[in-house]
């Protein structure tokens, strides 16, 4: 089963299971509940987990419902600002490496399901609006 686990506080990490094993640091273990969102698809076998404090509350009040956005325009969208993110992750001078620690590995070919682009796509608005950073010349849209 290939599953993807994407933790996200401040930083994301996209780790295929088939191909290595992760342990996650313990000091997360102290991370309240409603900081954690997380979303699996077993037909598809993708699992997404975001940890941020705040994200979770934003997503259930702020974010547009789902079904607002098209599953394509958020692919399209999740694309465009993942290429962003790994390339700030690899300019350690010029981009916080606190924000951008790991890169994340948001294949096109793969058909990974609305949730978890509805998800994805969610996390780096609030990301973009909250740490005031702007990934794309695309306004945020929320």
């Amino acid at each position: 089963m290939k599953r993807i686990t994407q933790i996200l506080m401040m930083a994301i990490l996209l780790v295929s299971c088939g191909a290595s094993q992760t342990t996650v640091d313990n000091s997360t273990a102290d991370i309240p509940e409603e900081d954690v969102v997380r979303i699996a698809n077993d037909d598809i076998e993708y699992e997404i987990i975001i940890i941020e404090p705040g994200f979770n509350g934003w997503l259930n009040s702020i974010a547009r419902p789902k079904g607002y956005y098209s599953q394509s325009f958020m692919e399209t969208r999740n694309k465009i600002f993942v290429q962003e993110w790994n390339s700030r992750v690899l300019q350690v001078n010029r981009f916080d490496p606190n924000l951008y620690e790991m890169q994340i590995d948001y294949q096109p070919n793969i058909n990974y399901g609305y949730d978890v682009n509805y998800k994805l796509y969610n996390y780096f608005i609030y990301f973009q609006l909250t740490h005031n950073q702007k990934l794309t010349a695309l306004q945020p849209r929320i």
